[in-house]
């Protein structure tokens, strides 16, 4: 009897998991929404981060990459509010998509392979984690993660043959851009759509709320 309701327990939990992990039509729908919104946040960076990127890369060549955060930002925030297989990837490809059919310097294709490779970086943090956990660390982990795996891709394309020291300076200064500005910030912005009640369809919501 005891061997039955053991095994009845475990059939009985399989569903739930699996639900848990299923992308219903609300995710679509608002993965899709942080994905445009985030890739016109990326084309307004497009133009923005020229500035500033003129400014710190003689200070100390591969500095640049403290501005790679901006463009992190949509993986993590997918992976924060829908919590699903493939929201960090897929919110990051939809920005990258939309970044490359407004318009910028780099080109369609470029633009939206970068957007794969970064949310990869990202997914795969929250993979590592089994989609359970979104905490603050958690969340600085998939930002540093994204920012290695575009920097990485960055110096294959745009950076062929530099030094190892200019490697260095890139991949460490992107991480903690996207540690910071893509992590942290994006937590912050979950937290504050949870706190409106816009994601009580969501597990950020229900947790900022008190329920389970």
């Amino acid at each position: 009897m005891m061997s039955d309701s053991i095994t009845d327990q475990t059939a009985s939990a399989r569903p739930s998991s699996v639900h848990r992990l299923r992308w219903r039509v609300v995710d679509i729908l608002v993965a899709s929404v942080l994905g445009v919104a985030a890739g016109l946040v990326f084309w307004l960076w497009d133009l923005a981060y020229l500035g500033p990127s003129a400014f710190l890369t003689p200070l100390l060549p591969g500095l640049q990459g403290l501005l790679n955060g901006p463009w992190l930002l949509a993986g993590v925030l997918g992976a924060l509010v829908v919590r699903k297989p493939g929201a960090a990837l897929y919110t990051e490809i939809v920005a990258a998509v939309v970044e490359a059919l407004v318009g910028n310097q780099w080109g369609g294709f470029l633009t939206i392979e970068a957007g794969v490779v970064q949310g990869i970086g990202a997914e795969i943090i929250v993979l590592i984690f089994l989609y359970r956990r979104f905490s603050l660390p958690v969340a600085l982990l998939a930002g540093a993660a994204a920012g290695v795996a575009g920097a990485c891709n960055d110096l294959v394309l745009w950076y062929p043959g530099s030094s190892a020291g200019f490697s260095a300076t890139y991949i460490l200064t992107a991480v903690v851009s996207g540690a910071v500005l893509a992590g942290g910030l994006g937590w912050l912005i979950t937290k504050g759509l949870a706190a409106t009640g816009a994601l009580d369809r969501f597990g950020a919501g229900r947790e900022s709320r008190g329920r389970v």
